[in-house]
């Protein structure tokens, strides 16, 4: 067996349209697939069916077995594409940001499948996108040059040898799915384990208070960080005291971002806005609404005006109930969407974070939510390094496969 580069259009047809024979009644129903129903991960929502004489024009028509490419940024880099099948209809309509792969004879779709999928041929196609910022789009010029690795037998395309290679390849991804829904399915248990504890505050007798009257008893114990003038971005430097953001805390979760510093000197100035281990962090500006709790090996830092930042009285409320309380208990969710300005809270503030109702939960009952939350998170330590491994492998294998060295 010999390997070869040939041209991708060698091997599928682009953009074909479908044929004649296939064409469907204008009556009759066709699967349709909008860029939402293309997960980044390949997968495929199929359950929208429309009727062909509504979709047949201004939208993408292509055939079961063809593969879908996001043209668009950012859905093509984020890895939007698939394999059109398991679907009922021969006929399939959708987005006109798709561009459509269709396998010549000789070569396995599941195999040009993941040709187009894999992380490299993504970075160089965004590479080489046209257009205006936001409206880039990955052009059918660079697909019909663009060459591949073909596994070839006696002179033709050897379809048996892709066929071995993508079933390698489904497999490792199969492993990778798995250990991303064990790490779903965490947060799943935790979810359902923090409302069997804490869902009807009513039913279980507990006063309510509000998120200022479970903050510590000490001035600008709920507090934004410094506005205008006071901190400038010309006065962060490369070493000093930490300076937190709404990337600190947007995956709800309280991760580091970009480095952000300020000397000794600004510190001194701004250091009423410390943070402290334990502080629950909520953004209010840009991506509002995300909620996270500051670790205890937290060094000196100082938060933006982007967060809102809470010190709490942990004789009344522990820092884990708050923060789950926040993003989950739907008397919370219920009172966010009421008070800021839109569904998705951009117009949350600390006037709106203070008065948000909190019940009275029992300190003990906390203290066993947060013991769960503590073994949780060791598990989903475990997950996620096993899940880090399992992408490792993946892009291993998707390396050494288009190599010839399966």
């Amino acid at each position: 067996m010999n390997w070869s580069q040939v041209k991708l259009v060698e091997a599928a047809e682009i953009n074909p349209g479908i044929p004649r024979d296939v064409t469907p009644e204008p009556s009759e129903l066709v699967t349709f697939l909008p860029m939402a129903a293309i997960g980044e991960d390949g997968s495929l929502e199929t359950s929208e069916t429309r009727p062909y004489k509504t979709v047949s024009k201004g939208y993408t028509v292509f055939c079961r077995g063809d593969v879908l490419l996001a043209k668009i940024t950012p859905c093509m880099e984020n890895g939007k594409a698939a394999l059109v099948n398991g679907i009922c209809t021969k006929v399939v309509c959708g987005s006109t940001e798709f561009h459509v792969l269709r396998a010549r004879n000789g070569i396995d779709p599941r195999y040009l499948f993941h040709l187009i999928w894999n992380k490299p041929f993504r970075r160089l196609a965004a590479r080489n996108m046209t257009g205006s910022a936001g409206q880039k789009r990955v052009p059918k010029s660079f697909l019909e040059t663009h060459s591949i690795p073909l596994p070839h037998k006696n002179g033709k395309p050897d379809l048996e040898e892709q066929k071995r290679i993508a079933a390698i390849l489904d497999k490792a991804d199969a492993i990778r799915r798995k250990r991303q829904q064990a790490l779903r399915l965490t947060d799943d248990f935790l979810r359902s384990v923090f409302l069997d504890m804490f869902g009807d505050p009513e039913a279980r007798g507990w006063e309510m208070t509000t998120a200022e009257g479970v903050a510590a008893d000490d001035r600008g114990s709920i507090r934004t960080g410094p506005f205008g003038s006071q901190l400038l971005h010309s006065e962060f430097v490369d070493d000093g005291i930490a300076v937190l953001g709404i990337d600190n805390a947007v995956t709800n979760q309280f991760a580091w971002g970009k480095p952000r510093f300020v000397t000794e000197e600004k510190y001194e100035e701004l250091k009423r806005y410390t943070v402290h281990p334990g502080d629950v962090l909520i953004t209010i500006m840009g991506t509002c609404g995300r909620c996270a709790v500051v670790p205890d090996d937290i060094p000196r830092a100082i938060n933006t005006k982007h967060l809102c930042c809470i010190t709490l009285d942990q004789n009344q409320c522990l820092p884990e109930f708050l923060h789950s309380y926040f993003l989950i208990h739907p008397i919370a969710r219920r009172y966010l969407t009421l008070h800021s300005k839109g569904a998705i809270m951009d117009g949350l503030n600390m006037g709106i974070i203070k008065n948000l109702p909190v019940p009275e939960a029992p300190l003990s009952l906390q203290r066993d939510f947060a013991r769960i939350i503590k073994q949780r998170c060791g598990l989903a330590a475990r997950l996620t390094s096993q899940q880090d491994e399992a992408e490792d492998l993946f892009s291993s294998l998707q390396q050494r496969a288009f190599r010839g060295e399966l």
